[in-house]
This record gives C-alpha cells, sequence and structure tokens, in this order.
C-alpha cells in the first residue's frame, strides 16, 4: 500500500465586481477531501446553495476504500439537489438556485475526482498542468455533437452550464479516477481564475513557485486583469510516505 502525505492551501476572494462572494471551498487534508463549489442565483441564492455543498461534504467521513465513500458522496449532493430544487419552488419567479462543484478525494495511491458544472481540477505533473475535468457547459457540448470551434464561438450560449447541483431534478456528477505520483499537485478552481488567467500561466507559476506561494500570485494576477467573478484555489501537493 503507498500512502502520501498531502500539503494543501485554499483562498477565496469576492473579485472587483460582484457585491457577495457566492464562492465557498473546503480544505480537508486530514481527510483527504477538496471541494470548490461556486454558486449561482440572485441575491443570496447562490451563496446559500455553495453552502449547502460545503456544508454537506465537511461532515463526510471517509471509508477505507474510495467506491463507498463515493456513494456517500453521491448520496449526499443528492440531498443537496433536492433541497436546492424545494428552495427554488418556494420563490415566485421560478429561479434556479445552483452551484457548481469540483471535489477531490484520496485514498491511498489513488484519487477520485467528481464535478459537475464548470470549476475545474488541473493535475500538475512533471511540469506540466493538464484539466483533467472537461466543463459541463453548451460549449463542451456543440463541439462534442460536432460543431466547428468557429461555429461554436458564435454562439451566443456557449458558455451557459449543461449541468449544476440544483439545476436539474436528477443529480449528474461526472466522476473519474486518477493514480497518484510523488510530488503530484492537484489545483481546484471556480471559473473566476481560469476566466481571467490562462492555464500557460498557472503552469509557469506553478513551475516557479511553491503551493502557498502560487496560490496567492494567482489570485493577484486574477485581480490584476479585473477579476470580473469570484475566485477560489485550492493548491494540494502529494508527498510519497516513505
Amino acid at each position: 500500500m503507498t500512502n502520501f502525505l498531502w500539503n494543501s492551501y485554499g483562498l477565496t476572494h469576492i473579485g472587483k465586481k460582484r457585491k457577495i462572494n457566492q464562492d465557498a471551498f473546503l480544505n480537508l487534508p486530514n481527510k483527504k477531501l477538496w471541494v470548490v463549489a461556486d454558486g449561482m442565483g440572485g441575491h443570496k441564492a447562490g451563496e446559500i446553495a455553495s453552502a449547502s455543498i460545503i456544508n454537506s461534504m465537511s461532515s463526510l467521513m471517509p471509508e477505507q476504500i474510495i467506491g463507498p465513500t463515493v456513494k456517500k458522496i453521491y448520496h449526499k449532493l443528492r440531498k443537496v439537489n433536492q433541497s436546492l430544487l424545494d428552495l427554488a419552488a418556494e420563490g415566485r419567479d421560478n429561479e434556479v438556485i445552483g452551484s457548481t462543484v469540483v471535489i477531490l478525494l484520496a485514498c491511498n495511491q489513488y484519487c477520485v475526482y467528481l464535478w459537475s458544472g464548470d470549476s475545474r481540477i488541473y493535475l500538475f505533473r512533471k511540469g506540466a498542468l493538464k484539466q483533467i475535468s472537461h466543463d459541463h457547459n453548451n460549449e463542451n457540448r456543440l463541439l462534442a455533437e460536432g460543431f466547428s470551434i468557429k461555429e461554436v464561438q458564435t454562439y451566443p450560449f456557449a458558455q451557459a452550464l449543461t449541468h449544476a447541483i440544483g439545476g436539474e431534478k436528477k443529480l449528474y456528477l461526472d466522476a473519474q479516477i486518477q493514480e497518484i505520483r510523488n510530488e503530484d499537485i492537484f489545483l481546484l478552481c471556480s471559473d473566476g481564475l481560469n476566466k481571467e488567467v490562462c492555464d500557460r500561466e498557472i503552469e509557469s507559476i506553478l513551475k516557479k513557485t511553491s503551493i502557498e506561494e502560487s496560490i496567492n500570485q494567482l489570485i493577484e494576477l486574477a485581480l490584476e486583469r479585473g477579476a470580473q467573478d469570484n475566485i477560489t484555489i485550492i493548491l494540494t501537493q502529494a508527498s510519497l510516505l516513505r
């Protein structure tokens, strides 16, 4: 059995345009669990949605193997999904109260990542950064259906979400498993980061500095670019226990 020590940092910032921070995150290296949620909805509705996800995940007690823990995650998020649907139904304007989510759960030499929406998870390994989730939005849906990049770029609702917690009656979560290697770094973020900072720039910063300094530099760079949205980042690094 291979075991890793995890070192992680999380930060969130309201940005420069929004009046409320509807992002929320969970940084629990002792449970080997990390979560970023990006709420959506008018007034404080998005804030309620993201907080509901974080509160639910914070009480999760991981099992010794991944499978049963993933089932617990699905069970908890199904409850959150229904509660947000019920809350939205109480309103007068049928407004969606929802949130994207991205979750990383590590267990021995493997991890599983789950997501709904366009909050992302990246893997930084041996100096190279790769997005290992894919955004649940119309852009990716249209590309998968065979439309050209040029056609998609002219589509007015390309960035509209196709999945989110609270956004549809049946919970939709993508899930993938990943083998962990020594010194792997995982980056979880809301889209407030990738709207302002490209993958190449993220990779360059991670090459040069520690994860603690990298997270500060990434937030500062997004703010310098105008930070139209809330920004939330988690960076977590695995070190092999010998």
